[in-house]
């Protein structure tokens, strides 16, 4: 991995670390799972930015992607390892201007930059969840950030906005919860995962997995160096590729070397050392059991189960809706959008965005996307 420190055996934030701009919620009682049993001593992290109106009708709830966080705007800094994952986005005379709107992004129930997931103590004072930390679902998630809703008192949301896994939750916003969800859009995702998307997250899982540093899942105490820091690199690694597209990487690399190195010579070519930078950077930031648990989560989403289909789940979601997808996007394809939006009531025609990026481009595009984003609000 790139750096000279050895990696932390977790990068989830822990008590005693920096709060930065993150505040908690603890949800009262156990929270009930789809999957069965209920998951006591749930605590959301959460940021926001803006102003409540007294009648809390200008909340907006802004849902991250699988290695996303609370910090969706603002610098890197103490308790916040990279800057806003949608800065270009939230602000005064941003498309999420927040001399309007109060913006709220939450971190993920089984997520590790503060709320409870993996890394989490377990109730009791019995050690960290660990592999113990049970399966979530999308809609699992959703209810959880209802009660996150309620505790804000917030009744409905003015709009509620997701790409990738946060589109996932979006989607079950507006299915599970409609009379919640003022307005709608969805980002680079579609009603269900496929099976190559599930072949994808599994391969990435089971890296982590053989990573003799994984323990299975019970690593969370080891020494710097010595945690799965190199399958959750490689699960890294992996899913990067599947997130930018062929012609961006050709474009940007090629076949070239990495300056210095000779791929002749046990050197890189140039988009190894791409791949390895980003592997690197996540390990620093992230937990292994979380990313497992997200993976999962993400494998198991399906806003029609249960529901009598995809058809059936979103035809109660009439509120104002714009779907978007990416051109490049090979992982969440346009078609995919393209399927969700004939079958969202309030949605229309889908909104493809022009980029090389591929899945990547709802959060480099940020103009094409700041448009979408002030549409739904517009329409909301």
């Amino acid at each position: 991995m790139p750096g000279h420190a050895l990696p932390p055996a977790s990068g989830a934030w822990r008590e005693g670390d920096p709060p930065g701009r993150r505040r908690w919620v603890t949800l009262p009682g156990a929270l009930p799972l789809e999957a069965g049993g209920a998951l006591p001593g749930v605590r959301l992290a959460y940021e926001t930015w803006g102003t409540l109106a007294p009648d809390a009708s200008n909340a907006v709830l802004v849902l991250h992607a699988l290695t996303g966080d609370s910090h969706a705007a603002g610098p890197a800094g103490p308790g916040h390892p990279t800057a806003g994952w949608w800065s270009a986005l939230i602000g005064p005379g941003a498309a999420l201007d927040t001399r309007r709107w109060y913006v709220v992004a939450p971190n993920v129930l089984g997520g590790c930059q503060g709320s409870t997931g993996p890394a989490s103590p377990r109730p009791g004072g019995t050690g960290r969840w660990g592999p113990d930390f049970p399966l979530v679902t999308p809609r699992d998630q959703v209810a959880a950030e209802a009660r996150l809703a309620d505790a804000l008192g917030i009744a409905r949301w003015a709009a509620v906005i997701g790409g990738s896994m946060g589109g996932m939750r979006a989607l079950e916003w507006a299915a599970g919860l409609p009379e919640r969800t003022g307005a709608l859009l969805v980002l680079a995702c579609g009603a269900a995962a496929s099976a190559e998307q599930i072949a994808w997250g599994a391969v990435q899982t089971a890296a982590v997995r053989a990573d003799p540093g994984w323990r299975a899942g019970r690593y969370h105490d080891a020494p710097d160096g010595a945690g799965p820091h190199q399958g959750l690199g490689l699960a890294r690694r992996i899913a990067h590729l599947t997130y930018r597209s062929e012609p961006e990487l050709a474009d940007r690399f090629g076949r070239r070397a990495q300056p210095g190195e000779d791929p002749w010579r046990g050197g890189r070519y140039a988009v190894e050392s791409y791949l390895d930078h980003h592997a690197g950077k996540l390990v620093r930031r992230f937990d292994a059991g979380s990313y497992v648990t997200l993976v999962e989560a993400m494998n198991a989403h399906d806003v029609g189960r249960g529901r009598g289909g995809a058809a059936a789940a979103l035809a109660r979601a009439r509120m104002p809706a714009v779907v978007a997808g990416i051109g490049s996007d090979r992982l969440y394809p346009p078609a995919q959008q393209k399927e969700l939006a004939a079958l969202l009531p309030g949605a229309g025609r889908p909104r493809i965005l022009d980029s090389p990026a591929g899945h990547d481009g709802f959060l480099t595009e940020t103009e094409q996307v700041g448009a979408v984003v002030r549409e739904v609000l517009e329409r909301g």
